[in-house]
This record gives structure tokens, C-alpha cells and sequence, in this order.
């Protein structure tokens, strides 16, 4: 099963940013599939969210609010590729 990360996020944030930045490195060493995803571009994602972002989902659950952890991001991304190993 492939993994796919989404990033949720709006324009003017710094964390989002920064989150972005991480994934971004972490995603050089790892096969998965980025969505970056603006809130605003969306109300009923907006209203969800608005100022609890950025938001990491992996295949669709949440993983992360307002900060992004490296080597945590790395150890999870790790225990997924173990459990889809046959």
C-alpha cells in the first residue's frame, strides 16, 4: 500500500511552512505520495481548522498539529513500511 501524506495548511504560516520544509526532506528517503491542501480554498475545511493547522495526515489520519517532528514523522512513516511488508 503506497503512503500518502496531506499536508493541510493556509497561506501566511510560518509553521506551515516549516512542516513543509521537513516533510520535504523526510519524503527524499521515503515512496509517498504529498497533497498539499489550503483550508482556505474550502469552508467546511476552514471551519474545521482554521487556526489548528498545519495538520499531517497520514493516509488519512492525523499525525501531527503545529509541528512537525522529524524523526518521529520518520518512525512512523518506518512502522507502515514494516506492516505492508509481506
Amino acid at each position: 500500500m503506497p503512503i500518502a501524506l496531506e499536508i493541510l495548511t493556509k497561506k501566511d504560516c510560518c509553521l506551515c511552512d516549516e512542516a513543509k520544509i521537513i516533510v520535504d526532506r523526510v519524503l527524499k528517503d521515503y515512496s509517498a505520495q504529498l497533497t498539499v491542501t489550503d483550508i482556505e480554498s474550502d469552508n467546511d475545511l476552514f471551519e474545521l481548522y482554521k487556526e489548528r493547522i498545519p495538520v499531517l495526515k497520514i493516509n488519512d489520519e492525523e499525525h501531527f498539529v503545529f509541528k512537525v517532528h522529524e524523526i518521529t514523522l520518520r518512525k512512523k512513516l518506518d512502522k507502515i513500511l514494516q506492516e505492508n511488508r509481506p
